[in-house]
């Protein structure tokens, strides 16, 4: 660990001393942890469920370049769009990709042209535009139910005649595998998929083809249902964030593969009755010392984040104050009497302090925090001591 009043800065950096630290290795430790939850063939003779890493949104924020080397592992990656799924490619991955947005218009199937293409298919159009591609790259295609979820996909008066539709373009050679996708709605929560599970299993009774239904909380949480399929999708606990609200990260074993620390750039001593940054939205009951650390809104903090957000100043536990403005933060230095300017700042992701913490006290989730900070925050790779 670095002294108090002497942080860490990789090299690289610029001198505004607020920097994201993304560690691979935490990715590669949680992707092992979540393959572990899956049974490996039993009696039945059948086999452990495949798994796709979930990649879409720049890995969570993290960065496909730097995490893709910790997916190797994976059976495959799963991303939003076929821009994406390019950008998969254009890195080395030469695995399968599952495309959760499928097609967005008939001229997306200009894109197919690689091999290993999964497509998510959420409505009939996207259908009569496979029946029409030109690719000679015939993808595979997972016929998503609208579930209890309801943002896309078919419901049960129509996924059999989709089915049957996509059959057609098979026998056809126009498409590869048919598979059922469903997402579940309340997967964090202990009843969340029985009856939802249950209505699903009876749209897709008797049809052939492989199941896939469990993103991260479903693995964790219901277990036995996940091995139920042939395929799971992972996506926030491979970046080491806990799904639930009861349990930690740490308590699953997940690591976190992305902190975010700035510094104390500034000390105000602040006399009782004065507000603490604008609107004086914090007021002060007595006198105190107040830090101003160098991050804010503008960097993808939430402005929306209360006076009691936590944060660690010199190793040391303490409350956020007032409200964020666009570069900076006030933050209680009371429980801090040894800090002082240039003390490191952990905002999350480090020292005890998960990044879904801090999302749930802003009234957030772990997943915006991650996928928002903005482009001017620098990122270091753990152990490699530079900016990226």
């Amino acid at each position: 660990m670095p002294p108090v009043n002497a942080p860490y800065r990789p090299e690289g950096l610029l001198a505004r001393p607020l920097y994201a630290r993304v560690d691979a290795s935490a990715v590669a430790h949680n992707l092992a942890r979540l393959r572990a939850t899956l049974p490996g063939a039993g009696a039945s003779g059948a086999a452990a469920p495949r798994l796709w890493a979930t990649v879409k949104a720049d890995a969570y924020g993290h960065g496909l370049a730097r995490v893709l080397p910790a997916l190797r592992a994976a059976d495959g990656l799963a991303v939003l769009h076929l821009d994406e799924a390019r950008a998969c490619r254009r890195l080395g991955w030469d695995g399968p990709v599952l495309v959760y947005g499928g097609l967005y218009s008939q001229a997306d199937t200009l894109l197919l042209d690689t091999p290993g293409l999964h497509l998510v298919i959420t409505h009939a159009a996207q259908l009569d535009w496979l029946a029409q591609s030109p690719a000679a790259a015939r993808p595979s295609i997972w016929l998503r139910f609208a579930g209890d979820i309801h943002h896309t996909g078919f419901n049960a008066d129509d996924y059999r005649a989709a089915f049957a539709h996509a059959r057609s373009l098979a026998a056809q050679g126009l498409i590869g595998e048919i598979g059922h996708l469903n997402h579940y709605a309340r997967a964090d929560e202990t009843d969340g998929v029985d009856s939802a599970d249950a209505r699903f299993r009876e749209v897709i009774r008797d049809l052939p083809g492989p199941v896939s239904t469990s993103n991260s909380a479903a693995m964790l949480g219901h277990a036995a249902r996940a091995a139920a399929t042939q395929w799971v999708r992972p996506g926030l606990a491979l970046y080491g964030a806990s799904p639930f609200a009861h349990c930690s990260a740490a308590q699953l074993d997940l690591r976190p593969a992305m902190s975010l620390h700035s510094q104390v750039v500034g000390i105000q001593r602040v006399p009782a009755g004065a507000g603490v940054g604008y609107s004086g939205a914090f007021l002060a009951p007595t006198a105190m010392n107040v830090g101003i650390v160098t991050c804010g809104y503008a960097d993808g903090y939430p402005r929306h984040a209360p006076t009691g957000t936590p944060v660690v100043v010199a190793g040391i536990r303490t409350r956020l104050l007032g409200r964020v403005s666009m570069d900076m933060m006030a933050v209680d230095l009371g429980p801090v009497p040894h800090a002082a300017i240039g003390s490191p700042v952990t905002l999350w992701g480090a020292e005890g302090l998960p990044v879904e913490e801090v999302a749930m006290a802003a009234g957030t989730i772990a997943a915006q925090l991650l996928t928002g900070l903005s482009a001017r925050v620098p990122v270091a790779l753990a152990g490699a001591g530079a900016a990226r």
